[in-house]
């Protein structure tokens, strides 16, 4: 069972999945601190200090004891309120987007890189050529 299990792990495809997954998970977390930590305030900025993390949209009543703030997101939805949190949908929607395009740009160098290796050609054997010498010599010969 373990050897089995130990020439599954062995696998280079195995390892380099696995090296994809970690190497994935921390450049989301970089990308979703660009977003919250870069972006998003630029955009706030820009628009007049909107803060999109904080926008919502009540679709019930404010349960009854909740004594917070009526327009903190996060409390809200703590004490149970229906809401509609379209602010941090819009900010998951961009770091989507940011990921999805250095994803985009990754694969395509990637692609450039292997269509120049394709594109170059093979070299000739060295039979190949040790047999073209001895051809050009008997032609010269006769």
């Amino acid at each position: 069972m373990f050897k089995g299990f130990r020439e599954f792990i062995a696998r280079g495809n195995v390892l380099d999945l696995a090296v994809a997954v970690i190497i994935g998970a921390a450049f989301a977390t970089i990308t979703t601190s660009l977003t919250e930590d870069i972006i998003m305030p630029l955009i706030s900025a820009i628009t007049g200090g909107i803060d999109f993390s904080n926008k919502f949209l009540l679709l019930g009543s404010v349960p009854a004891g909740y004594a917070g703030s009526p327009t903190d997101y996060e409390a809200l939805k703590k004490a149970g309120a229906v809401v509609l949190g379209w602010g941090k949908f819009v900010t998951t929607v961009i770091n989507f987007l940011i990921l999805a395009f250095i994803i985009y740009q990754l694969v395509r160098a990637a692609t450039r890189v292997q269509l120049r290796k394709d594109a170059e050609p093979a070299a000739t054997p060295e039979e190949v050529v040790l047999l073209r010498e001895i051809r050009d010599s008997l032609k010269t010969r006769a």
